[in-house]
């Protein structure tokens, strides 16, 4: 697009303050057709005649800015009159934030931006342009403070007249983009489920389940009355409200009343929260009522189209866990929290989780667009950060969250059939494949870099949150299967890949002769599922005796969690993959549905038996890479997986496996080729299959294969 407009900003730094920047217009005649394209450093909010002209919430989003900064095109023909006035509003955001992190320092010291223009096409054929430029006004406005961790304040009664002038500046007009991601959208309403008096005597509400977004309140009050918010994700052992975790993010929304009756919530920022404690409201917290309040959940408008459900209760609370943490940390970017001072792309928890993700919501677009920001964040020496959008650069790019440059396209690529995702990234594969080989201080494999492990692993020495698997064995299993699925995308486009194939060889060889015994789950795990063991049977029977020594749990961290269940049921032991999934002692993801979770937890003991926490410093109550174990139940236990020759479901395999630890279970998948359902009960003597197939598939059933079309189907086996 050729702009005509021109950023401006405030001649004088507000500071905390949000300005809006306004533009009073006429219309010259009728409008057929009138559009605004926008953009800002920081998050805006814009309206016409005082009508909210988008539900987009938090736009431009959250991009990689230095290289990549989103604008948005809304059609606002309905919202003109004679007589008008556009006003924007621009608040920090990501942008200008006080977010942690040496790669943000300097946008933190760039000025309030805005640019943008408004194109009216009139009946007569003529146009109009209406830029930003040296004729818009600025001023304060209500939002006295506005930043990403630590919240809002707003106050109503405050009305500054348009008298400031605004001044042009030259901002990052070589970095503009249309808008590429999912919008930002309210979604779900919660009313408070319970109002809590607790034993420290303080007010807390409790909506029932954590959510992103923000407290909307509605209530009649004098003008200068106060609202004092602060949010919360957990009660303490007590019953006591808790956000120490929050580390030093405030999360608080201050709202200073007008007189009357009023509703009002945060608009430049959002929250993590279950729990909300009221420190100051009108009239006193006895006057506190649920019909005050309301909590709106916020989040990319991502559509859903993966289905779990069995006989279990417990298990089916941990499905909708993993519902709520995706929906949660999918705002804009695959945060890892969004509560505590820190809501970033970490790249590890983003390929952990991308498969469950893609069954659960279509989530093409959304992470078309996070790769692009990876691609834009990766040096020419193919470092790939471990967040994105980088925030710290952390050196070296470590192993299982720099393979996100391969492993999220390929899992698009499965998900969906779409080539243009390995076309777009294959350089940034090769560049990423060839950084591990020029990195390494040992040919063909990758050893001596300083590497996360198996994160949050529960077999570390002396509780080391790296786990306790070798770091040159998790380093070197990565460098394979990226290795692997650079070859694969090559062979798709191509392209000439031999070079790679023949490190490929190499490092699977030298892999098995530098390891061939295993020392953990994880190192099992990756051995078996990455194909780098002379004997993969026995690598998955290590495995699953180690789990029987352990009294059936698990030790795995974010690196060995996801391929746990797969490694166990493809060998023989699908048994054992069932009591891992559904164990209800510590560790075990239905441990903490019973500890009171509505989101998937960082720590698999966040809360302890005794009510205790695992940490103050670092324990997210709403994180979604264990949540990665549904993919087994999607692919595996209601056997829908997509197959490398017809991606995207263009054909597909359906092998169920059933338990007789559950009744039944029934998985349902929303596919570009239609929906696939694939459900399974326990009879008297047998099981009994019903599979829905909207293409040509090929259903197993109790290993015996057959080929149907496009319909429903019913089978039948022997229970063992």
């Amino acid at each position: 697009m050729k702009w005509t407009a021109k950023w401006i900003k405030p001649k004088i730094d507000y500071g905390d303050v949000v300005p809006v920047f306004a533009k009073q217009f006429q219309i010259r005649g009728k409008v057929t057709k009138a559009v605004l394209t926008v953009t800002a450093m920081g998050v805006y909010e814009a309206t016409i005649n005082e009508k909210r002209i988008s539900d987009y919430v938090l736009a431009p989003g959250w991009t990689t800015y230095y290289k990549r900064l989103q604008y948005q095109e809304y059609d606002v023909t309905d919202f003109l009159e004679e007589k008008n006035r556009l006003s924007i509003l621009v608040g920090k955001g990501w942008y200008r934030s006080n977010m942690s992190g040496k790669m943000l320092t300097e946008l933190k010291e760039r000025p309030c931006g805005l640019i943008g223009e408004l194109r009216i096409e009139y009946e007569d054929g003529q146009n109009e342009i209406i830029p930003t430029d040296e004729s818009w006004e600025v001023s304060e406005s209500e939002i006295r403070f506005s930043e990403i961790y630590d919240g809002e304040i707003c106050d109503a009664r405050f009305h500054a007249p348009l008298n400031e002038r605004v001044e042009v500046f030259e901002g990052p007009s070589e970095t503009l983009i249309p808008q590429e991601g999912e919008t930002i959208l309210e979604q779900e309403r919660f009313t408070v489920a319970q109002i809590i008096k607790t034993p420290k005597g303080e007010t807390v509400i409790d909506f029932g389940q954590e959510i992103t977004g923000y407290v909307e309140v509605t209530l009649e009050a004098k003008a200068g009355e106060v609202v004092c918010l602060s949010h919360g994700e957990v009660l303490d052992k007590d019953g006591n409200f808790y956000n120490e975790n929050y580390r030093t993010a405030k999360a608080q929304f201050h709202y200073i009343c007008k007189g009357g009756q009023q509703t009002y919530h945060p608009r430049l920022t959002f929250y993590g929260f279950r729990y909300v404690r009221v420190e100051e409201f009108p009239g006193g917290l006895d006057q506190v009522k649920p019909e005050n309040f309301k909590a709106i959940a916020v989040y990319s408008d991502i559509k859903r189209t993966g289905y779990l459900s069995c006989s279990n209760p417990l298990l089916n609370k941990f499905f909708s866990n993993v519902i709520w943490g995706q929906k949660d940390n999918f705002l804009d970017i695959p945060t890892d929290c969004p509560q505590r001072n820190e809501r970033l792309g970490w790249t590890g928890d983003a390929q952990v989780f991308i498969r469950a993700a893609a069954y659960n919501f279509d989530v093409e677009k959304f992470f078309y667009k996070w790769l692009g920001d990876l691609r834009a964040d990766q040096t020419e020496d193919g470092y790939v950060p471990q967040m994105v959008p980088d925030s710290w650069h952390f050196e070296p790019s470590v192993a299982g969250w720099g393979d996100a440059a391969l492993i999220c396209p390929w899992e698009l690529y499965m998900a969906y059939g779409n080539e243009e995702i390995l076309k777009v990234s294959f350089e940034s594969m090769k560049k990423r494949v060839d950084y591990i080989t020029n990195l390494t201080q040992e040919e063909n494999l990758w050893t001596g870099c300083k590497q996360q492990g198996d994160w949050l692993a529960l077999d570390g020495e002396n509780g080391s949150w790296k786990g306790g698997s070798r770091e040159d064995f998790v380093a070197s299993a990565f460098y394979a299967y990226s290795t692997s699925l650079l070859i694969k995308t090559g062979k798709i486009l191509g392209e000439d890949i031999t070079e790679y194939e023949a490190l490929y060889t190499r490092i699977v060889n030298a892999f098995k002769e530098r390891f061939p015994t295993y020392h953990t789950q994880t190192e099992c795990v990756l051995a078996a599922h990455f194909g780098l063991t002379k004997n993969a049977q026995a690598a998955a029977d290590q495995l699953a005796n180690m789990v029987r020594e352990n009294n059936m749990h698990l030790t795995t961290g974010f690196l060995g969690t996801p391929y746990l269940l797969h490694v166990l049921s493809d060998y023989g032991h699908a048994d054992i993959a069932y009591d891992l999934l559904l164990q209800d002692s510590y560790p075990s993801w239905i441990y903490e549905v019973l500890h009171g979770a509505t989101t998937v937890w960082e720590h698999w003991n966040g809360i302890k038996d005794d009510g205790t926490f695992q940490s103050a410093h670092m324990n997210s109550f709403n994180h979604y890479a264990y949540g990665a174990v549904t993919d087994w139940v999607y692919g595996v236990a209601g056997g829908i997986k997509p197959i490398e020759n017809a991606p995207g479901y263009e054909k597909v395999r359906i092998a169920p496996i059933p338990s007789e630890r559950l009744d039944w279970l029934k998985a349902t998948l929303d596919t570009r080729h239609g929906r696939i359902c694939s459900e399974w009960k326990k009879e008297e003597t047998y099981w009994r299959y019903e599979i829905t197939t909207p293409v040509e598939a090929e259903v197993v059933i109790d290993g015996e294969k057959h080929q149907v079309n496009a319909g429903t189907y019913y089978f039948y086996s022997k229970r063992r």
